[in-house]
This record gives structure tokens, C-alpha cells and sequence, in this order.
């Protein structure tokens, strides 16, 4: 049955404290994300009891109530056309933050709008995968090279698509950061993968007496993410002080000559530099023996998601998808929510209501597709120690992909949409490391939980 769109919008905003304490909203791919007036004014026991409302947790001076996939949309769009006002979410959720709640908001605010393209690039070799490696089809020269447009393009100009969601998230010229990111990866410039394994040599520049080697900085990210933010700043200094006659013509130009200097001479290859070194060491981490890396970041991811810190990992998995190709963190990550689906499940079906146990049950089914908010939000953290099992599957199943040394031929989707892959390498690995990570979780916490031992309820701040 389908959700009432109007029904769950009216209840929702009246658990709110009605349109007029809506300080600003917006949403994200499962959750309404609401900033009020007035705490004192939302009711938090009668959101939760909405029929269509999957759970609801309050974060970082955020009122999120989570909806699902594709729903929470339509009900952002019927509450901006019933007279809520969406405000300046950025500014009025930034002022209730710490400064590195600060920065994780806004590498997150950075990297989600890329993250759709990526999931779909990652899901495009996976067809290719399964066309080639599952029906045994031998694609010709010309056919092979339109799929490595499709499959390629996103990684290889990583740094364009970082460049204009910065620029964007910063307050500048989304274009500005667009051309800013083609410069980087400039076909003028040596590749930067041709300098290393000495196919080329570096573009040599002297400044004042030192000699300074530069090349294109193909699937960096860090340095896109500091000319994005540069740009950004530099853009409104030059707004201000350029004559209003002369700002459409030497606004940009000043802002692309001066962060082209800065980011690509001078700044850049130092931020690249720290990029590379913290990329071997995470790289190191996750090949640690006996599967350690897996088991830590498998039994600990969920705790981080919890907080929203889970996005500090996205630019590392963009990076090393688009170096090596592979993704070695994205098996691990969906044995964390396998483990959460699987503690979730123990829970459900030990209810004896039907009417609880199928509502239950509609939060546990997104996990399935790689979305572990309904499922944590909903059940298991209210419940406390049915997360903490979800986490000791995660940490089983984390510890046998590293052992297996299982990898994605991409990266953002997990569990059933992330089979795709694993296609023609490591689909049945991967299915056995949801499995185990699931069952152990499911059997812990059929053991271990009894429903009157915890009952927490969560308080808004």
C-alpha cells in the first residue's frame, strides 16, 4: 500500500510545532532534515508513532525524521508547497555545530550531490561485468571503448566534479569551479600516472630561482576540494573590491588566474602530496593480516554513521576507485549493514503482533539496499544492545572480505544493488560475507536480547 503523501506531511509538520516553527528544512536521500524555532514545540513520541514515518533522531541541532527513499521527497515538495519555508538550512544548521562537525558537513555537503553519478558509473561496470563475465559476450574494439566512456569518465575527472560542488558549497560560481577542475586534469599538462611510472616527464617552472615540477592532477581530491574552497573565497574578495563596471570581466578572470597559480603551482602539489601519504596509510590499515583492518572498520563504521563522520571515508573510496579501479572498503562497509539488518531481523521476528511486527519489518527491508538509517534509527539503537550485535556482525563479515581480500569494480552501492560489482569477480565472496555477517548478528541477538532488559528513549537535546 501506498504511503498518504498529504497525511504523513500534515502529521509531520504538526510533531514539528506547525510551519512557523520551521526555522529552515531540506532532505537528503532517506531523511527530512528540519531545524525548528523552538524545541520545546516538537513531540517527539507522536512523530515516532506516525504511520509512513520510518524513525527519528535528533543530531547535530537537526531534527531528522526519516521517510525512505523517493517519499521523502514528495513530502519535502508538499510541504514547500503548503507554505513551509525551506530558509537558509546551510547557515541555521552551521550555527548549532562544532568545528569539526563543521568540516564533516561540509566534505559531506561536497560529496553527496557527486555520489549519484558515482553509484551509477559503479553500476554501469557492473553491467559490463555481468554482460561480459556473466553471458561470456565479447565485446568489439569500438563497443569496448563507448563503455569506458560511460564507466570511466566520472573517475577520470574526479577532480571537475569535486572543483564545482566545493565552488558551489562555498558560496561561488559553480562554472568557475568547473573550468577550475579541467585545468587540473588539462590534456597541456603531463599525466600525472605517466610521470610516476616514467612515461613522462613533469613540467618544470622556475619561480624566483626554484625550479617547481607540476602535471595534471588526475583523480585527485583533496587538492580540488582546497582550489574549490580557495576559489571560493577569493571570488568574494575580488566581488568587493572590483568597480561594478569591471566585475563580469575581471572578477573571473582574477579568481581563475589567481587559484590556477595557488592551487596547481604553488599550494596543490604539497596538499597532493599529504593526499598520497594519506591514502597509503589508510591502504595500509585495510591490508593489515588476519583481517584486523576489516574487523575495526566493519564493528566501528556504524558508530561513525550514527554521527554523520561516515563521509570523512567517501574521499578516500572516490580516490582509490578512481587509481586502482577497485573499491576494497565497499565489502566491508555492507558487512556493516548486513550486521544491522541482521540484528534488526532477530528483533522483528520475535514480536508476536503482527500489525508491530510488519511496521518493524518496512524499516529492516531498505537495509537490503544499502540504506541503514531506517533500521538503526528505528530499531536498533532505541532498543541499545541490538546495535552494538548489529556491529559484532559487521566486524565478522569486515574481517572476512580483508581476509578474502574482496574488492568492488566501483563504488557507493551496497548490498543487493552492490552484486553488480561483483560480477564475473567475487560475487558469491560477497554474498558469503553479507551472509555471515548477517547470521551472526541474527544469532547473537536471538541469544543475548531480551526485550525487557534496555528500553531507551532517546531525548532531544
Amino acid at each position: 500500500m501506498s504511503k498518504n503523501v498529504e497525511m504523513v506531511s500534515s502529521k509531520v509538520l504538526d510533531a514539528l510545532g506547525g510551519k512557523d516553527n520551521i526555522q529552515s528544512m531540506t532532505h537528503c536521500a532517506t531523511r527530512l532534515r528540519v531545524v525548528v524555532k523552538d524545541q520545546n514545540q516538537v513531540d517527539q513520541k507522536k512523530l515516532e508513532d506516525i504511520d509512513g514515518v520510518s524513525g527519528y533522531f535528533y543530531q547535530s541541532g537537526q531534527h531528522q525524521v526519516i521517510l525512505g527513499t523517493g517519499f521523502v521527497n514528495k513530502v519535502y515538495q508538499y510541504l514547500l508547497e503548503n507554505g513551509v519555508d525551506e530558509g537558509d538550512y546551510k547557515e541555521a544548521a552551521r550555527e548549532k555545530l562544532s568545528k569539526p562537525q563543521r568540516l564533516v558537513k561540509s566534505l559531506a555537503d561536497i560529496f553527496i550531490p557527486i555520489i549519484p553519478v558515482l553509484i551509477a558509473t559503479g553500476l554501469l561496470m557492473g553491467l559490463r561485468g555481468l554482460i561480459v563475465g556473466g553471458f561470456g559476450v565479447e565485446l568489439s574494439p569500438e563497443l569496448l571503448t563507448l563503455s569506458q566512456v560511460l564507466t570511466d569518465t566520472a573517475f577520470i575527472f574526479i577532480p571537475v566534479l569535486v572543483t564545482w560542488s566545493a565552488m558551489k558549497n562555498f558560496g561561488g560560481t559553480p562554472v568557475i569551479g568547473v573550468v577550475l577542475g579541467l585545468m587540473l586534469v588539462a590534456p597541456q599538462l603531463p599525466d600525472k600516472w605517466a610521470v610516476a611510472f616514467g612515461e613522462a616527464q613533469p613540467l618544470v617552472v622556475s619561480i624566483f630561482g626554484l625550479d617547481l615540477s607540476i602535471t595534471g592532477m588526475q583523480s585527485s581530491i583533496l587538492p580540488a576540494v582546497f582550489i574549490g574552497w580557495l576559489a571560493a573565497r577569493l571570488e568574494r574578495t575580488f566581488r568587493k573590491i572590483v568597480p561594478n563596471v569591471l566585475d563580469l570581466i575581471l572578477t573571473p578572470f582574477l579568481t581563475l588566474l589567481t587559484s590556477l597559480v595557488l592551487g596547481l603551482v604553488l599550494v596543490g602539489p604539497f596538499i597532493l602530496l599529504i593526499e598520497n601519504m594519506l591514502t597509503d596509510a589508510i591502504m595500509y590499515f585495510f591490508e593489515l593480516p588476519f583481517g584486523i583492518g576489516g574487523v575495526i572498520y566493519g564493528g566501528l563504521i556504524q558508530f561513525l554513521a550514527v554521527t554523520g563522520m561516515h563521509h570523512t571515508i567517501v574521499p578516500v573510496t572516490v580516490k582509490m576507485v578512481a587509481e586502482t579501479g577497485y573499491d576494497i572498503i565497499n565489502p566491508i562497509g555492507t558487512a556493516a549493514i548486513a550486521g544491522q539488518a541482521g540484528a534488526a531481523l532477530a528483533i522483528v521476528m520475535s514480536i508476536k503482533d503482527k500489525v508491530k511486527r510488519s511496521t518493524m519489518f518496512s524499516s529492516v527491508i531498505p537495509a537490503f539496499f544499502g540504506i541503514t538509517e531506517p533500521v538503526m534509527f528505528a530499531i536498533n539503537l532505541p532498543k541499545g544492545s541490538p546495535f552494538l550485535f548489529g556491529c559484532i556482525g559487521g566486524a565478522v563479515g569486515g574481517g572476512l572480505a580483508s581476509v578474502l581480500g574482496l574488492a568492488a569494480a566501483g563504488t557507493g552501492s551496497t548490498m543487493i544493488p552492490g552484486m553488480l560489482l561483483y560480477i564475473g569477480d567475487g560475487l558469491l565472496l560477497y554474498v558469503l560475507v553479507i551472509v555471515v555477517a548477517l547470521l551472526t548478528s541474527f544469532t547473537i541477538t536471538k541469544l543475548a536480547y531480551k526485550e525487557k532488559e534496555t528500553k531507551i528513549e532517546k531525548q532531544v537535546a
